[in-house]
């Protein structure tokens, strides 16, 4: 499986870790983003890289994008001059992007119909999963294209979860990061709660650590600066799972309830703290920083 060619679009803070791992392990990995300073890191890296999508692409066996948003992968694989019309039949997609469901069955079904196999394959794990390569892939997609796959995604990850067809993948994963963002929010607020009475945020997040209350947002990416010293809010909220992105996501999410007439009370009230968050300058910020909601300026960890 190892001389397979690998495309990977988009180098950005998950997608960058994700191809040098992949790389690492020695497949031949040919990459491609706008950014130029994301392109430098690859060549530094001995990664090769190539001048557009279409180039990278040329000779690849396996195509795997990692990009912002349901937009940029469809103008990536769609239309007249999307990727779908360029590459040769048996070409394995995987986008590990984290896009509407409907965008990702309108995707998959426009590949099958060119004898292309497609999953879509979003992940958890955030930016230090992607660099130790332990991310977790939550797909959707046929059973024989999730098993071609897997020792591609098992260079990046350790957990592979096949939660059903086309578009279950991005499903499963709105689910789970509703569920973080509104984890994150509680988690912020109890802790600007308990500084707010004199308490030290250290010593309770180490409490709630161990009791019923924990969870990944106290014991990995803590809100609170200088609890947790490799989380981004010890870093300026700089990193991370930017505020935006969560902001995205969360929309996705109640737009997925609303095709099912689903109820999701707490998860838009979490996306209206995370709108409120960026309407206030922080959205380009890890999304831990909706911690600066809950505080009285005097009592600012920033």
């Amino acid at each position: 499986m190892l001389d397979q060619n690998i495309a990977f679009i988009g180098l950005g803070n998950m997608g960058g870790p994700m191809a040098i791992n992949i790389h690492r392990a020695g497949y031949a990995v040919t990459a491609y983003d706008l950014s130029t300073d994301a392109l430098n890191k690859m060549v530094d890296e001995g990664v090769g890289t190539a001048e557009s999508a279409l180039a990278a692409t040329e000779n690849a066996d396996v195509v795997i994008s990692m990009l912002p948003a349901s937009n940029h992968v469809e103008t990536l694989y769609l239309g007249e001059n999307g990727l779908l019309n360029k590459l040769k039949p048996n070409t394995l997609l995987i986008d590990c992007s984290t896009i509407s469901p409907t965008s990702a069955q309108k995707i998959a079904d426009a590949a099958h119909a060119r004898n292309l196999l497609m999953i879509d394959a979003p992940v958890s794990g955030g930016v230090s999963g992607a660099q130790k390569a332990g991310l977790t892939f939550i797909v959707g997609g046929e059973k024989k294209t999730v098993k071609r796959a897997d020792p591609v995604l098992r260079t990046m990850g350790k957990n592979i979860f096949h939660m059903g067809p086309a578009g279950a993948g991005q499903v499963a994963k709105l689910c789970n990061n509703m569920a973080l963002g509104v984890i994150m929010a509680t988690t912020a607020e109890a802790i600007a709660l308990g500084v707010a009475h004199g308490l030290d945020p250290k010593i309770l997040s180490d409490m709630i650590a161990v009791s019923t209350g924990r969870s990944w947002a106290t014991e990995i990416c803590n809100p609170w600066p200088n609890v947790i010293p490799n989380a981004p809010a010890s870093n300026g909220y700089q990193g991370g799972f930017g505020n935006d992105l969560m902001l995205k996501d969360l929309g996705l999410a109640i737009e997925a309830a609303i095709d099912v007439r689903a109820t999701v009370s707490l998860g838009e009230l979490a996306r209206n703290l995370y709108a409120m968050n960026s309407l206030a300058g922080r959205g380009s910020l890890d999304f831990s920083s909706v911690v600066q909601l809950m505080l009285a300026s005097s009592e600012s960890p920033a």
